[in-house]
């Protein structure tokens, strides 16, 4: 007996050792193990998207967050080679004996990678760094914002990484030359915006820098005695001193002979086969087969159709004729709808939108039986990153919901915050826009890993597109014309966005006549239309997933009211589209009509 048991529990032991072998190098045997390594694989393979998760933390592993992610190009051809083996390996899973959900779930990897390995050949016609999401603000943005210092092994870690700047600025070196020599330049504007913002952050001491005053305020209140601070302090100030401030006056020097050669503002028209990568980008960005033509025709009927509704509305409130965006200009110059430019009227603001969106929390019981885990909380956007940003921005939480998602506002001039278009913005950043969508498709249970961390932008940024005209049925702007109208604004906004994105890169329209554009058509101030202009830009295609994710969530519930009936219920519909996670429009679309068939079906 002995024997046998030892024969039994050997094969048991050799069977465990296959199914290991086969999950981590080889095909796993369950396409749910399949789908846990491809979320992991991307996930160890960068640091960053590891401390943003927040994930190992919670079981005591800290390491992570003494690296940062690997941009060489050598390591972008090793990962696009194993994407490869990661598409052809997970269509080699039979489809017949998998679950509806793993189906689902398969159909969604597959759009994904897919798409991304059509990038391949255009990998090079990127801009790392950028006036926007560029590497010398998103490193110290990290550091600042998402680096956990809730402990001293935390901020020792905070020490490490800072070390690993050079190293990764020079990864992005290595690929900006390359770039160059392909032709592939930035616009000369980014280069100078870049410049500008790399010269300011290292214009001072180590010991004002933010890296360091952020650092210093956060290991204030742990507890470390002084003498462990003041070695914690003065290891950041050495890192800053002998490691970023080097690496950055290397990023300096390089866009400094670069301004001479960067001397035009073209669209990514002007890259190598520019005209096929826009339209790769804009398949990315909407996740659908719309051409750049039928965006910008799409484009130029919202405008007009939601001129229209400003224009009715103006006419009732006493305004005759006229262009309704160059009143909402008009508008925006009165002092009765701006707080003062000082900092009690920033702190003013911010306490407003926390109203508003304190408001809309108990307005959206009756459109949602799913709440987030995470909390909100409203911040100014750092003001080192002030002037280049737009003029809000959402950071999710973390998976456990236990830090709180951020609606970032831009206060960096409160002319531009009008208060007729705070209601709608709070929507769109907040409850029910992303915070809602976001918050609790981290938390969704059952589903993999990597289906609550793709982003596909036309569905993320078309929710809460979506989210902004579902607050106006929630009588948001209830005896609020001048709200409704900052609505207006903001969903014609996107819908110029259409218009000047595709103009810019498909009809090759040069930087001021988009802002020109823009100027004609919305009631932003002239600073912030730059600012937006500039962004698509350096973003192709990113700003139509708005309007065209916003179109079509509108256009599937508007088509299972029609079918369904008295049978639709909106908190449903809802379930439908926020607990499945995000997914590209072309397949949110079967998932909908599959749940129309079944509400239809007889009970």
């Amino acid at each position: 007996m002995p024997t046998l048991l030892y024969i039994f529990i050997a094969i048991l032991v050799l069977v465990f050792l296959w199914w290991l072998i086969c999950l981590i190098w080889g095909r796993p045997w369950s396409i749910n193990h399949f789908f846990t390594r491809v979320f992991l694989e991307i996930l160890f393979d960068n640091p960053e998207i590891l401390t943003m998760v927040g994930m190992l933390e919670r079981v005591g592993i800290y390491r992570h967050n003494t690296k940062l992610a690997d941009v060489s190009e050598a390591h972008e051809v090793a990962m696009l080679a194993r994407m490869k083996r990661t598409l052809k390996m997970l269509r080699s899973y039979n489809q017949g004996r998998v679950s509806k959900s793993q189906r689902l779930s398969t159909h969604i990897l597959d759009w994904y990678i897919d798409d991304q390995l059509r990038l391949e050949p255009f990998r090079h016609n990127t801009y790392p760094v950028n006036q926007m999401f560029g590497i010398q603000s998103e490193l110290p943005n990290l550091m600042m914002t998402m680096h956990p210092l809730n402990n001293k092994r935390g901020a020792r870690a905070y020490v490490k990484r800072l070390n690993k700047f050079g190293v990764k600025i020079g990864q992005v070196l290595e690929g900006l030359r390359v770039r160059e020599g392909k032709g592939c330049l930035p616009p000369s504007f980014t280069v100078r915006h870049v410049l500008d913002e790399m010269r300011a952050f290292i214009d001072q001491p180590p010991r004002e820098n933010p890296l360091y005053t952020v650092f210093k305020e956060k290991i204030g209140e742990l507890k470390i005695n002084p003498s462990g601070q003041d070695k914690l302090l003065a290891a950041v100030e050495g890192e800053i001193e002998r490691v970023i401030y080097p690496a950055y006056q290397q990023l300096i020097a390089y866009f400094s002979e670069l301004e001479s050669k960067a001397v035009e503002d073209h669209g990514v028209w002007n890259l190598p086969e520019g005209e096929a990568y826009y339209a790769q980008c804009l398949r990315t960005a909407t996740s659908t087969d719309l051409t750049p033509e039928q965006v910008h025709e799409i484009g130029l009927q919202e405008v007009a159709r939601i001129e229209g509704e400003m224009t009715a509305i103006l006419e009732d409130l006493g305004y005759d004729g006229g262009n309704p965006t160059q009143q909402l200009a008009v508008f925006g110059e009165e002092k009765r709808f701006l707080y003062p430019n000082t900092d009690e009227g920033r702190a003013d603001c911010l306490a407003e939108y926390q109203r508003i969106l304190d408001d809309m929390d108990l307005k959206v019981a009756e459109a949602f039986d799913i709440r987030p885990k995470a909390g909100l909380e409203v911040q100014r956007v750092p003001e080192f990153r002030e002037k280049t940003m737009a003029g809000a921005y959402y950071q999710p939480s973390d998976l456990s919901g236990s830090r709180p998602g951020v609606f970032y506002a831009n206060l960096r001039d409160m002319k531009e915050t009008q208060k007729f278009g705070m209601k709608t913005l709070a929507y769109h950043e907040g409850i029910p826009g992303h915070h809602f969508q976001i918050a609790i498709t981290m938390n969704l249970k059952g589903l993999p890993l990597f289906r609550r961390m793709i982003p596909f932008f036309a569905y993320i940024e078309g929710w809460a597109m979506y989210a902004e005209n579902l607050a106006r049925e929630l009588r948001a702007y209830r005896d609020d014309p001048y709200g409704e109208l900052g609505f207006l604004d903001s969903i014609l906004f996107r819908a110029v966005r259409l218009v000047v994105d595709t103009g810019i890169h498909h009809k090759r329209w040069t930087r001021q006549q988009a802002i020109e554009y823009m100027q004609a058509h919305t009631g932003q101030a002239y600073e912030s239309i730059v600012s937006e202009v500039e962004r698509y830009f350096v973003m192709p295609g990113q700003a139509c997933a708005y309007k065209i994710g916003e179109l079509k969530i509108l256009e599937l519930r508007a088509r299972a009211k029609r079918e369904l009936g008295e049978k639709f219920d909106l908190c449903r519909f809802h379930n439908v589209v926020l607990k499945n996670g995000g997914m590209p429009l072309t397949i949110l679309e079967e998932v909908v009509e599959e749940y129309i068939q079944t509400e239809r079906a007889p009970s």
